[in-house]
């Protein structure tokens, strides 16, 4: 997600990928049934997943990034709005169901899809990381409007890759930049 182009602000994209990838690693553990849903999750999700990809979209639209202020700022607000439906804070509405929650995950999967295709113009690292999230999404949405316990652990483990995908991409283009040369392949 680097612009090519010279920019005064420092590259957002690898606080970006970072905030996503651990965070998406983590709540794919517990996915993958390997850690319960628990603060830790909440509180990655509320900063490094949220927050950080906010700032690191804002700094894109300053950067003239179109892609990367649209995904890193969408998947923020993703992350909070996914803490804002466990949290359950107003009593008047009723809580998120398997089916609307499949709804809510299918939509952020066409959303994604579409973000992947725009990758195509992109370095390999970041099509796996689109790709492995749109498929996430969308065993996500099948898994909550089946029911199936398989299609959630499968989702675990593609979010655990998805993430590891973002994390070496944000190590990649940081070790890359400071090094000089191309360490990662990206």
């Amino acid at each position: 997600m680097a612009n090519s182009k010279s920019s005064p602000v420092a590259n957002p994209a690898p606080l970006g990928l970072l905030g996503f990838g651990m965070t998406t690693v983590l709540l794919n553990l517990h996915n993958a049934e390997l850690i319960p849903l628990s603060m830790v999750i909440v509180a990655m999700g509320f900063a490094l997943g949220g927050a950080a990809q906010i700032i690191a979209g804002i700094m894109e639209f300053k950067a003239n990034n179109t892609f990367g202020a649209t995904a890193f700022t969408a998947y923020g607000f993703f992350w909070w709005s996914l803490i804002f439906i466990w949290a359950q804070p107003v009593e008047t509405v009723a809580a998120a169901d398997p089916i609307s929650m499949g709804y809510y995950l299918g939509l952020w999967g066409i959303f994604t899809f579409c973000m992947f295709i725009g990758t195509f113009t992109h370095n390999r690292a970041t099509q796996v990381v689109f790709g492995s999230l749109a498929l996430l999404f969308f065993l996500l949405a099948a898994a909550n409007f089946t029911g199936s316990d398989t299609i959630h652990l499968i989702a675990g483990y593609v979010g655990i890759f998805c993430g590891a995908s973002a994390i070496y991409n944000s190590m990649g283009q940081i070790i890359n930049a400071e090094l000089k040369r191309n360490i990662f392949p990206l």
